[in-house]
């Protein structure tokens, strides 16, 4: 258990204003299904915090596996993707690309990042 514990998961906090009221509402990405929330920060913290070891312990009686924490906030994502378009907005991508001297890939992250 206290392996899991010390493991930096990523906690998702929102703040929540709505018809039941204030409050905050917490949440880790890795563990499925692990939420609470809190009138104040604080007691979110220790409600979650609860919340998890109740979570893990259900986990390690069953034996069900546990995930590991994603390692940092920039390793889940490769820089990479893949993107099906039609074929003629492919051509007119790498059309114009080639008018401005560059390749599709640098043509399309400039008008990505307009």
């Amino acid at each position: 258990m206290a392996y899991y514990m010390a493991l930096p998961y990523t906690l998702v906090i929102k703040e929540i204003t709505d018809e039941t009221g204030h409050y905050y509402f917490g949440s880790y990405l890795e563990l499925d299904g692990c939420q609470s929330h809190g009138d104040t920060m604080a007691e979110l913290v220790e409600s979650i915090k609860e919340a998890k070891e109740d979570w893990l312990s259900v986990k390690l009686e069953f034996g069900d596996p546990i995930p590991e924490p994603v390692s940092g906030p920039d390793e889940r994502y490769s820089g990479k993707f893949n993107l099906r378009l039609p074929k003629s907005l492919h051509r007119q991508l790498s059309e114009t690309a080639d008018l401005e001297g560059v390749s599709l890939n640098q043509y399309i992250l400039f008008r990505l990042s307009q």
